[in-house]
């Protein structure tokens, strides 16, 4: 099944049920700026948040907007309502709309639809912010979001009401041994301004690794094992930390980052996985410390007054335990790989790349191959090769989870 990146409740039409607002909404967040870009092609929201909130976004049809509820106790917004730019959204405005409920109004010049929504935490002097990405819908296509967001929230507000004398069935006793399906996030990397490498015949390796990523996606969807989603589905970019992000917030079994290395020997040439150093200066270390409760990151393991000392093992352990499973993964992958594709020597290799520094999900960094080498960009421009390799790194991915199958 594929699987969008989207933290998303369709729940506008309804109160958000978070309790007693009068109980938290000091701890709810504050909305402290909002500003909207907008083309033709693509709109986005962004809406700077004094720290991370639960959100709900829904599609309305009269008139046409996109409305995104956030959990936060008040505004604090001196920016006005006029997007930058001119396309998609022509107005939005802010506001208050019930204790620990603010709502932003997107007024749509064309149909529109949500591509990707996401709450990024703070880093460094960026505050949290929520993101709304909206493309151009079909007519047909924004219709239907609408009634379909409109039933949803009729549904929540009509109780339903059980059958006087239910009839037990064979399949309403039988145990149920059915697992949720493992979440796989691809990343294709760089995006948008961020071409990546580049050949000298001009190919990109942002537009490489896109193509291979979607071949990779419908490869593992078609399995009927695995949900799969990408970081991105068309020429946009994502900060490193937001792809991280991504994967950490909708709680993905494995991260992998597709990439084509440039190197000024044009004679090096092959492909390469990549798991995160562990000599390395620990970039996720900071933001952990600076940004976020680290106790959260081991609920379930830890009591929330734990001793600081106790958690940093704790982490610690943890972030083992995610190297330990990428090189698994990153062994099972170079396996399939080594029959039918050029690899590099050593092709296990360790590095400090910002996507790998998740501390909750396996994750692998696939080097492709090189656009600095002839031999390396005729494969990467040919259907069957990017389909082999395609279909070796799914058999790696498939070995990789029947091996915690059959334990």
């Amino acid at each position: 099944m594929i699987r969008k990146l989207v933290i998303v409740l369709i729940c506008l039409l309804f109160p958000l049920a978070y309790g007693q607002a009068q109980e938290i909404e000091a701890e709810l967040p504050v909305v402290v700026d909002a500003r909207v870009s907008t083309t033709p092609e693509r709109a986005r929201l962004i809406l700077d948040l004094s720290g991370p909130a639960d959100f709900a976004v829904a599609t309305i049809a009269d008139p046409p907007q996109i409305a995104v509820d956030v959990r936060a106790s008040a505004v604090s917004i001196k920016a006005g309502n006029v997007p930058a730019g001119e396309g998609i959204v022509g107005g939005f405005s802010v506001e208050i709309i019930e204790a620990g409920r603010v709502r932003t109004w997107l007024a749509l010049d064309v149909p529109a639809k949500v591509q990707q929504a996401y709450v990024v935490e703070a880093i460094d002097d960026q505050p949290a912010r929520l993101v709304v990405d909206l493309v151009p819908a079909t007519e047909t296509e924004f219709v239907a979001a609408a009634q379909r967001d409109l039933e949803a929230a009729a549904a929540k507000l009509v109780p339903s009401v059980p059958p006087e004398k239910p009839v037990e069935t064979e399949a309403d006793t039988a145990p149920v041994t059915g697992k949720a399906r493992p979440l796989i996030v691809i990343d294709p990397g760089h995006g948008g301004i961020d071409s990546g490498a580049e050949a000298t015949n001009g190919i990109k390796e942002k537009n490489i690794v896109l193509a291979f990523a979607r071949i990779l996606q419908k490869l593992l969807v078609e399995t009927g094992k695995f949900d799969v989603a990408l970081t991105r589905e068309d020429d946009s970019f994502l900060r490193l930390e937001e792809r991280v992000a991504l994967a950490r917030l909708n709680k993905a079994d494995l991260f992998i980052s597709i990439h084509a290395d440039y190197f000024q020997q044009d004679d090096v040439r092959g492909a390469s996985i990549y798991i995160r150093d562990e000599r390395a200066t620990d970039v996720m270390d900071k933001v952990l410390a600076d940004n976020e409760n680290r106790v959260d990151l081991i609920a379930g393991f830890a009591v929330p007054k734990m001793d600081d000392h106790v958690v940093n093992i704790l982490v610690d352990l943890m972030r083992r335990e995610m190297r330990r499973q990428s090189y698994r993964v990153a062994q099972s992958i170079v396996t399939q790989l080594q029959p039918s594709v050029q690899l590099r020597r050593f092709p296990v290799r360790k590095a400090n790349f910002m996507v790998l520094q998740a501390p909750d999900v396996p994750s692998v960094l696939v080097e492709l191959g090189f656009l600095s080498n002839a031999e390396d960009i005729a494969n990467l421009t040919t259907g069957a090769w990017r389909d082999q390799v395609a279909e070796a790194l799914a058999n790696g991915i498939t070995t990789y989870f029947e091996g915690f199958a059959q334990k």
